[in-house]
C-alpha cells in the first residue's frame, strides 16, 4: 500500500497555532487520497513553531501530486491558523515543496500548488488552469477597489484594519495603532508636559532644547546647531530627508525676477548671473504646488499659514549647494519681495525657514504619502487581484508589499482622516493635504518613479558636476543592484520578448494599476502593456525600488532632519512677511509652531524613523515563496551584492559629521510598512 509523509510547519508569530482539524488532500494526475484528519495521539499538532509529519496511507499511486487541498474545521471555537509550507514526500522518495505561508480562517479550504513559478502559458492541464482561474476570481472578490477621495490612486475597499483580509494584516494591530505609538514617543522623549499647551509659544530658539536635548543623535544635534547657516539649508537638498526637490536651471523663471545685481556678492567665479546659468550652476526648488492649498483651520484659536515659495541654489567654488533668492510667493511684486543673503539677517532666516516648511508638507503629502504609500499599494492590491500565488511576479513582489495596504488603511483610519492626528499639528492638516494629493496627480507619471530617469529628468545626474549627492550616488547603486536581480528572476521564466506579450497575468497586472489604480489618467503615463523582455524588468524594479529605497530615502530621515522644529516647522502661525526690514526674532517665534504642536510633531517624526518590530530588510526573504535553484541563486547573489553596497556606504560615512545612510541596504526594509 503506497504511502505518502506529509509534513506541515506552523508560523512562529504570535497566535500562529491553532487547536481546530486540520485535514489534508493530496491531488494527483491519477486519483485523490480521502481526505484525511491530521492527528497523533496524546499530541498537541499544530503549535506555534512546530513542524510535524503524518503519513497518508493510499490504496493506489496517486501519479504527480499537483494539488495539496488543507481545510481546517472549528474544535471549540474558531481558531485561525498559519500555515508556513506543505512538504509531500512521495512512495518513490521524491520531495515536493508546498509554499503557503497563509492564514486559514474560519471553516475554509486552502489549495496550494507547489513551489515550481509557472507562467499562465505553461499550464498545460485542467487542473492546473482551474485552480489559476478560481484563485483569482476569489481574490478579486476579497481585493476590491476603492477611492478615498476623488482624485486620488484607488486604494482597497475597506474602512477598518481589521476589515482586510486576514493575510494583510499585521500580526499585532496594537504595533501599528498611531495614537498609541504617538502618545508613547511623546511619553519616551518627555516632552507629555507640553503636549497640551496649543497657542503657547516657545520664549526663544534655545527655548526648543527643552523637548530636544534627552534625544538628540548624531545628525539632529547637527542641525540644532548648524541651522542657521546657508550650508545646512542648501545640504539638505542634496541628502535630507526630501532630496527631490531641485533641479538645474536651464533660464531663469519668469515669476522669479533674480537679476545679477541681486546676487553678484554671491557669486565667486566672476560671472554674471545669466553665464553662471549656462556654466550650470544655478539650481531652483520650486514649490509651486503649494499656491492655492487651503490652510489648517481646525483650530480657531490659531491661524496657520502657507506659502508657495522658490528658492534660487548656488553652487560654489568648493561644490557646496548655497542659497541666494528667495521668493515667498508664485507672483512677484512689492508684496512679494526677492529676500536675499545680504539682506537683514533675520529677514533672510525667516525666509528659509518659510521654505522649509513648505518643504515639510511638499514631503510628507507629496514625496511620501503618494509617491510611496499610495502607489505601492496601487501595485499590491492589483498584484493580488491578477498575479496568482504560482506566477514568478507575484512570489517577487509579494515581500515588498508586505503590510503596506495595512499600514495605509490605518492610516486612513486615525492619521489622514478627517479630525485625525495629522490636523493637530501640520498646516496643511483639516484637508489641505487632500488638496495636495489631487494637484501632485496631475503631474505624477510612471516615469517619475524610475529612479535613473528622475534623477535625469532634474539635471542632476553628473557626478562630476554634484559630487556630494549621496541620495544619488547610492540610489543608484541600490537601483542596479535591484535591477540585476530582477533581471536574473525573468530571465528564469521568460525566455523571449514573445513570452511576456504572452503572459495575460502579467498584462493584466499591468492594466490594472493604470486603468483602476490610476484612474486611468491621461497624465499619468502608466504602462496598460508590457512589449519586451526589458520594459518587465524596468517595471518590476520600478515597484520593488519605490517600496523598498525610495521609501526608506525619505522616511527614516524625518527624526534627524524634523526634529529640530526651527528646521523644518510642521505649521507657520503668522503670513509670510511682505516687506523686507520688519522681521525681528520675537517675530520669528510667534511665527513658529506652538508648544503644543512642536511636541505632537515631534511625536510624529520619532515613530514614523522607527523601524518595524522584526523589520525584513531589503534581500531578507525568510519566506521561500521560490523553490527553484536558479532563483534561490539569483537571491544569494542579490544579498551578496547589497553587503558590497553597505560596506562601501559604511566605510565612505567614517568620520563624517554628517554620515548619509539612508539608502545602507542593511537600513532599507524590504517594504513600505511604517
Amino acid at each position: 500500500m503506497p504511502s505518502y509523509t506529509v509534513t506541515v510547519a506552523t508560523g512562529s508569530q504570535w497566535f500562529a497555532g491553532t487547536d481546530d482539524y486540520v485535514y489534508v488532500t493530496l491531488v494527483g494526475t491519477e486519483k485523490c487520497s480521502e481526505k484525511t484528519l491530521l492527528d497523533k495521539p496524546l499530541y498537541n499538532d499544530f503549535e506555534r513553531g512546530a513542524v510535524d509529519s503524518y503519513d497518508i496511507n493510499v490504496t493506489e499511486d496517486l501519479g504527480d501530486i499537483e494539488l495539496v487541498k488543507i481545510e481546517k474545521r472549528k474544535y471549540w471555537m474558531q481558531d485561525d491558523w498559519y500555515c508556513k509550507y506543505i512538504t509531500v514526500k512521495t512512495p518513490a522518495g521524491d520531495y515536493i515543496e508546498f509554499p503557503c505561508f497563509r492564514w486559514v480562517t474560519d471553516d475554509k479550504e486552502i489549495i496550494l500548488r507547489d513551489g515550481r513559478a509557472r507562467l499562465p502559458q505553461n499550464d498545460k492541464t485542467r487542473v492546473a488552469k482551474q485552480h489559476r482561474r478560481k484563485e483569482l476570481e476569489l481574490r478579486q472578490k476579497v481585493y476590491r477597489w476603492r477611492e478615498w477621495h476623488p482624485g486620488f490612486p484607488m486604494s482597497i475597499d475597506a474602512n477598518t484594519h481589521k476589515e482586510l483580509p486576514r493575510d494583510i494584516q499585521f500580526d499585532s494591530e496594537k504595533g501599528i495603532d498611531f495614537v498609541l505609538n504617538y502618545s508613547k514617543a511623546i511619553e519616551n522623549l518627555y516632552v507629555n508636559r507640553f503636549m497640551h499647551m496649543f497657542q503657547s509659544s516657545w520664549n526663544d530658539f534655545a527655548d526648543f532644547e527643552r523637548i530636544f536635548v534627552r534625544i538628540s543623535n548624531t545628525i539632529s544635534e547637527y542641525v540644532m546647531q548648524h541651522w542657521q547657516e546657508d550650508f545646512m539649508f542648501g545640504y539638505q537638498f542634496l541628502n535630507g530627508c526630501n532630496p527631490v526637490m531641485m533641479q538645474k536651471s536651464t533660464k531663469i523663471p519668469d515669476n522669479f525676477p533674480v537679476t545679477s545685481a541681486m546676487v553678484e556678492s554671491c557669486l565667486e567665479r566672476d560671472l554674471t548671473l545669466e553665464e553662471e546659468v549656462k556654466a550650470g550652476n544655478i539650481y531652483i526648488a520650486d514649490y509651486a504646488i503649494m499656491e492655492g492649498i487651503s490652510p489648517n483651520s481646525t483650530d480657531p484659536c490659531t491661524l496657520q499659514y502657507l506659502a508657495a515659495p522658490i528658492c534660487m541654489l548656488y553652487k560654489n567654488v568648493q561644490n557646496k549647494i548655497l542659497p541666494i533668492a528667495i521668493q515667498l510667493g508664485q507672483t512677484p511684486g512689492e508684496d512679494n519681495p526677492i529676500f536675499l543673503p545680504t539682506d537683514d539677517k533675520y529677514d533672510w532666516l525667516l525666509a528659509k525657514i518659510w521654505v522649509r516648511s513648505s518643504d515639510f508638507h511638499v514631503h510628507q503629502t507629496v514625496t511620501h504619502l503618494l509617491r510611496t504609500h499610495l502607489i505601492s499599494e496601487v501595485f499590491g492590491i492589483a498584484m493580488f487581484r491578477q498575479l496568482p500565488a504560482v506566477h514568478p511576479a507575484f512570489k517577487l513582489l509579494l515581500p515588498h508589499i508586505r503590510f503596506t495596504i495595512a499600514i495605509n488603511t490605518k492610516a486612513r483610519e486615525q492619521l489622514i482622516c478627517e479630525c485625525g492626528l495629522f490636523d493637530k499639528a501640520n498646516g496643511t492638516g483639516g484637508g489641505g493635504h487632500v488638496e495636495l494629493v489631487q494637484k501632485s496627480m496631475k503631474t505624477f507619471t510612471y516615469k517619475s518613479l524610475c529612479f535613473p530617469e528622475a534623477i535625469k529628468a532634474r539635471g542632476l545626474e553628473s557626478e562630476e558636476e554634484l559630487p556630494y549627492y549621496y541620495y544619488r550616488d547610492d540610489g543608484l547603486r541600490v537601483w542596479k543592484a535591484v535591477q540585476s536581480f530582477v533581471t536574473d528572476i525573468v530571465s528564469i521564466y521568460y525566455s523571449s520578448d514573445e513570452t511576456v506579450q504572452d503572459d495575460e497575468e502579467i498584462q493584466a497586472f499591468v492594466k490594472d494599476v493604470c486603468s483602476f489604480g490610476m484612474q486611468d489618467q491621461d497624465e499619468c503615463e502608466f504602462p496598460k502593456s508590457l512589449k519586451t523582455r526589458e520594459q518587465l524588468i524596468e517595471y518590476l524594479t520600478t515597484v520593488i525600488f519605490t517600496a523598498s529605497a525610495q521609501h526608506a530615502s525619505i522616511n527614516f530621515g524625518q527624526y534627524d532632519w524634523c526634529s529640530w522644529i526651527p528646521n523644518s516647522p510642521p505649521t507657520m502661525r503668522k503670513a509670510p512677511p511682505t516687506k523686507k526690514g520688519t522681521v525681528t526674532v520675537q517675530h520669528i517665534i510667534e511665527s513658529l509652531p506652538d508648544r503644543g504642536r512642536s511636541c505632537w510633531h515631534l511625536g510624529a517624526v520619532w515613530a514614523l524613523s522607527q523601524f518595524q518590530e522584526n523589520e525584513l530588510f531589503l534581500g531578507m526573504y525568510p519566506d521561500e515563496h521560490f523553490t527553484e535553484k536558479p532563483a534561490k541563486a539569483a537571491m544569494e547573489k542579490f544579498r551578496k551584492k547589497l553587503t558590497e553596497i553597505t560596506s562601501f556606504i559604511k566605510s565612505r560615512n567614517e568620520g563624517k559629521k554628517l554620515p548619509y545612510y539612508y539608502l545602507s541596504p542593511d537600513r532599507i526594509p524590504n517594504s513600505v510598512a511604517v
